[in-house]
């Protein structure tokens, strides 16, 4: 995030791509699209194309990292190495995909029950197809999709957008030239039963209103991102009964 002042992101009060400050790109999701994960979900998000898969639970593996009164939830994000430009040529996983998978792993840790497979193991796989902006928030609502289509139970049904600062403006979802040039980024998770806050991160600075702003945006595009989520969710499993 540079900041550059010379960058105009917000042109006649319209963001480069046309939208006004508080709408979101265009959001699809398809859950259970591989037959051989327990759970998955396709989220395409803007110019995102992110998929995840869910396996479990089964016996954890090695057994020492076992817990007797809990699953062990784990998590590993990736990008491809054809996601982005910047991408372009690297493979695996580097100190950005570890930070990550660990801050994703964390957020869904909170509401996954996992008290209900004691020594059990959950795997979440997700791997950013193609990339442009806000691949973190993308990510976690496609990870809590396929762990809903994969039965495993939740006490609610992750969302999570991010809201942003440009042209001294806020605003909510941020493309990739809008998170590469403007002044702040906060990805938040909610859980929509109550909002209570699952993720929080934020780069850049915001003062104390425009942080409220900002979660303003984010709560009141919750609903929307919850009906298209239980949405993908009913059209997986009709039709899974009509086969």
């Amino acid at each position: 995030m540079s900041g550059n002042e010379n960058i105009k992101l917000i042109v006649d009060g319209k963001r480069l791509d046309g939208r006004e400050l508080d709408e979101m790109r265009p959001l699809k999701i398809t859950a259970g699209l591989l037959n051989k994960a327990d759970g998955s979900a396709l989220v395409e998000w803007g110019g995102n194309k992110i998929l995840a898969a869910v396996y479990g639970p089964v016996e954890c593996f090695p057994r020492h990292e076992s817990n007797p009164y809990k699953a062990k939830l784990s998590c590993r994000y990736l990008m491809s190495p054809f996601a982005s430009k910047d991408e372009h040529g690297r493979a695996g996983p580097n100190r950005r995909s570890i930070e990550l998978s660990m801050v994703l792993g964390k957020a869904l840790e909170n509401v996954v029950m996992l008290e209900k497979y004691p020594r059990a193991m959950i795997e979440v796989f997700i791997e950013v197809l193609q990339a442009s902006g806000g691949t973190r928030c993308a990510s976690l609502v496609a990870a809590s999709v396929a762990l809903a289509n994969a039965g495993i139970p939740m006490k609610d049904l992750p969302v999570a957008v991010a809201a942003g600062k440009i042209d001294g403006k806020v605003c909510l979802d941020c493309s990739k030239d809008e998170d590469n040039f403007g002044q702040a980024d906060v990805p938040i998770a909610l859980a929509p039963r109550n909002n209570d806050i699952l993720l929080l991160q934020m780069d850049g600075l915001m003062t104390k209103d425009e942080f409220f702003k900002a979660l303003d945006y984010i709560e009141k595009s919750a609903p929307e991102i919850h009906r298209l989520e239980v949405e993908a969710l009913r059209k997986a499993y009709e039709e899974t009964d009509a086969q």
